[in-house]
């Protein structure tokens, strides 16, 4: 049995979770699966990010602590990860002692290897990003392309930065090489472009005038706190120091800098070891725009699990949105994959084949037919799970849905039911035998409907129930 370590993004808790969270949320959570089902053994991590100025400033807007807004939310993000069926082992939260402890013991590390000195500095920050930008990395309005609309703070002070420009050559090296894997090859590129253009060495502290005195204290300077992602980065550590380096880190294409160049160049100067592999997916567009609060777009993921259940939700976003480009939400659009995939595809078929167990009142007995009704290519399946492809593993699963349905139009096994042909046993059996398949298939993507497939199958007698997908 391996090891293998995933990570997930470790969300802003200032605000509550959206649908592009549940995305990376069961993007993280099929992996995991996955990796078990092949008989790995597995943690997957996701924590919250508690120590961001973006914090604070939610706080102070619906006047309450901040430890009172980050208490809230990050419970909202475990509460979406469970009603989503997504299993995280291990929920680290930013403000948590073991966190601060030991994202102080990195500082010291790297402090000690020379690489922290403390500078007077003036430049433009985005919150949003929790970043300083250069001029020349921003649009033409002189805003973050992450935050378009958003004014950048300029901000002046005295504060620890971060001999970034040190690791250059090795960093460029590392990722080159694939000694750290970015998945896919254009954000490798564009992380290696990020490098030619020259790193600089970055902030890593504020000053607690500017924190409002929260977050993890700079070790021997209490006039500082830590820049949000070195100690938001170090919770991949801090959470499951046992099992790093992770073997996966799932985040989304606007944090790649941050994990592809800051965190090595962090772990490098710690002498700590480096994570292998990291996959970029991208965003969710909604009605064809980017989800914002100026436009009001933003889709709450909860309400859709209570009017379509889990299932379904985790199905539309693994089945339709692509990893590798931005995809786009609607809800017209869930409703019509629902009822076509879910309802009239895959709960169709599953009363269709108890249906014809009950009439016939079959036992699982008897030798199994010797007939291939579309045997689904293993490989390829498994080469698009590992490959991060969900969208085209399951496409082939659905691609064994429809031949199951073609064996049954060909067979036409109610005709032999009525006839009492023999044939009818091996028949059921088969089928059966390909429903079970189906099952084990769908248990990464939907193990709620996978468990509810294998309960109504596995015999000795099986009888028709309530419908999986209720048509919409």
């Amino acid at each position: 049995m391996n090891k293998f370590y995933i990570t997930n993004a470790i969300p802003y808790v200032n605000a509550k979770p959206h649908i592009g969270h549940a995305l990376e949320f069961v993007q993280s959570d099929v992996i995991a699966r996955y990796q078990r089902q092949i008989g790995n053994e597995v943690i997957l991590l996701c924590g919250s990010d508690e120590n961001a100025l973006k914090n604070v400033q939610a706080a102070e807007q619906e006047k309450i602590s901040v430890q009172e807004l980050v208490d809230r939310n990050s419970k909202l993000f475990e509460e979406l990860a469970v009603k989503l069926n997504v299993q995280f082992d291990i929920f680290q939260r930013g403000s948590d002692p073991k966190h601060h402890k030991s994202s102080q013991e990195l500082w010291n590390l790297c402090f000690k290897n020379g690489d922290i000195y403390k500078k007077k500095y003036t430049g433009l920050y985005c919150v949003g990003c929790e970043l300083f930008y250069e001029k020349n990395e921003l649009d033409e309005n002189g805003e973050c392309l992450e935050h378009p609309g958003k004014k950048l703070d300029e901000v002046s002070e005295e504060n620890y930065f971060f001999k970034l420009s040190k690791y250059q050559n090795e960093i460029e090296k590392i990722i080159k090489s694939d000694q750290i894997q970015i998945i896919p090859q254009n954000r490798k590129n564009e992380a290696l472009e990020f490098i030619k253009l020259g790193l600089q060495d970055i902030s890593i502290s504020r000053s607690n005038e500017r924190a409002k005195n929260w977050g993890v204290s700079v070790p021997n300077d209490p006039s500082q706190k830590m820049y949000v992602w070195f100690d938001a980065l170090n919770i991949y550590r801090s959470g499951a120091e046992k099992w790093w380096p992770a073997d996966l880190h799932v985040i989304g294409k606007g944090i790649l800098r941050f994990h592809a160049i800051y965190w090595p160049a962090f772990l490098l100067s710690a002498g700590l070891k480096l994570p292998k592999n990291i996959f970029v997916h991208e965003y969710i567009t909604v009605n064809g725009q980017k989800m914002s609060k100026t436009l009001g777009n933003i889709i709450d993921p909860i309400d859709l699990i209570k009017k379509y259940g889990p299932e379904a939700l985790r199905y539309y976003l693994l089945r339709y949105i692509s990893p590798f480009s931005d995809g786009d939400f609607s809800e017209d659009k869930f409703i019509k994959a629902y009822n076509a995939d879910l309802a009239n595809g895959l709960g169709n078929l599953i009363a269709r084949v108890a249906k014809l167990c009950e009439t016939e009142n079959y036992t699982q007995m008897g030798s199994r037919i010797n007939v291939s009704a579309h045997i689904i290519n293993i490989e390829k399946y498994s080469e698009a799970i590992l490959n991060f492809h969900f969208n085209d593993a399951l496409s082939l699963v659905w691609e064994k849905l429809a031949g199951i349905d073609k064996f049954i139009s060909a067979e036409k096994p109610w005709i032999l039911i009525q006839e009492k042909n023999p044939r009818i046993k091996s028949i059921l059996s088969h089928l059966i035998d390909q429903i079970q398949e189906v099952a084990a298939l769908l248990e990464p993507f939907l193990p709620e409907t996978a468990q509810k497939i294998e309960d109504q199958f596995k015999g000795p007698k099986i009888i028709s129930g309530a419908p999986l997908f209720p048509r919409i």
